[in-house]
């Protein structure tokens, strides 16, 4: 399966040309730049378009807008993963958003706490930490996750964003790992696309 991986896009997805051919594309948050519903209908309405059989995203930190919200009528290709999960083509995909009335409880925790063990391909905001995290001299990925990793015995990828200055795909074991971050650190240009092969 060939996975097209993008995240942190921040309102710029219009921007986005020639994106490479894949099986399913995969949105791991931050669509939004200020958060607002009429960032994230627009990002929804492009999302659906792409010319890809199957479209998976979820929330970060910025797309504080769908906390709560029942998105419905997305195409039936398009599936908003919010802490829940979907078989294509018999690969398990969960995904995990962040939003940020979750990160300031113990809800988060718990979020992460619930990935199935079985999961294939984990989609996330957040990096776990040591794993393409690293910005001004600190690692900001999750502590939870990378416990979280540990006990996910049939894991071929991990998706995530947030962390716009290590964008990159890095193999560990045999798991796949994909900053797919599109803006970079200082939100002037953007990254490539990443895709991967499971």
């Amino acid at each position: 399966m060939r996975i097209l991986h993008l995240s942190d896009t921040h309102s710029c997805h219009h921007r986005l040309r020639d994106l490479p051919d894949a099986d399913v594309v995969v949105h791991s948050g931050d669509f939004t730049m200020n958060g607002s519903e009429a960032e994230a209908i627009d990002f929804m309405n492009w999302f659906c378009d792409l010319p890809y059989g199957h479209k998976i995203f979820i929330c970060g930190n910025h797309d504080e807008c769908l906390y709560g919200a029942n998105v419905s009528g997305l195409d039936p290709n398009v599936y908003f993963l919010c802490n829940s999960g979907v078989e294509i083509d018999g690969v398990k995909f969960y995904g995990v958003p962040m939003f940020l009335s979750d990160c300031v409880t113990d809800r988060q925790s718990r979020h992460y706490a619930r990935i199935p063990e079985d999961t294939e391909v984990l989609v996330t905001h957040s990096p776990a930490y040591g794993i393409l995290d690293f910005d001004d001299d600190i690692n900001y990925g999750s502590e939870e996750i990378l416990v979280r990793l540990k006990s996910l015995n049939s894991l071929k990828a991990h998706l995530f964003g947030h962390i716009h200055a290590h964008h990159g795909i890095k193999t560990i074991g045999n798991t796949i790992f994909s900053n797919g971050a599109i803006m970079n650190s200082d939100y002037t240009n953007l990254n490539e696309s990443n895709v991967i092969e499971i």
